[in-house]
């Protein structure tokens, strides 16, 4: 049998302990899963693609089958790119489930061999979002209970006045 190969894929700006909790579930789940920071021309990020990659790799230095990486195009082009015919999206309410259902809809007519699996938020970060995070750091608010640990000198780096 192939090694199950997975991508998880997001703007991640910043990283939460929502992603950190998929991906964490989604390293049980595959042999391997790719965490792919989508960089998209026409957004304005707080945080550069290499900040982000760096809060990442921080973030998963203890889950050894994942791989931190960017791209840019269709998340479904990348995904041929690497070979994963598995595509993780997470869910933290009904709203995030009609728009990704959409996606998945989308993605599947273009790519067929690519299956879209949807993990569940756990409740305890359904309500976290990286804006959200964003609003709070901004203000000066503490943001340590909704992100890594390395996330938070970061955000705090970006916000001091």
């Amino acid at each position: 049998m192939s090694p199950r190969l997975a991508v998880y894929a997001g703007s991640f700006d910043p990283v939460t302990l929502g992603h950190v909790d998929l991906m964490q579930r989604a390293a049980r789940l595959f042999d391997r899963v790719v965490v792919a920071v989508g960089v998209h021309p026409t957004r304005a990020p707080l945080f550069s693609v290499d900040e982000r990659l760096g809060m990442l790799r921080g973030a998963a230095t203890s889950l050894p089958n994942i791989e931190v990486t960017s791209f840019g195009g269709l998340l479904i082009d990348f995904c041929k790119d690497v070979g994963a015919h598995i595509l993780i999206r997470g869910l933290r309410h009904s709203m995030d489930f009609e728009y990704e259902l959409q996606i998945a809809q989308a993605n599947a007519d273009m790519a067929p061999d690519v299956e879209t699996v949807f993990l569940p938020t756990a409740s305890k970060f359904g309500f976290v979002t990286a804006s959200l995070i964003r609003e709070i750091a901004s203000h000066g608010g503490n943001v340590s209970r909704y992100v890594p640990a390395n996330v938070v000198p970061a955000l705090t780096a970006k916000f001091q006045r």
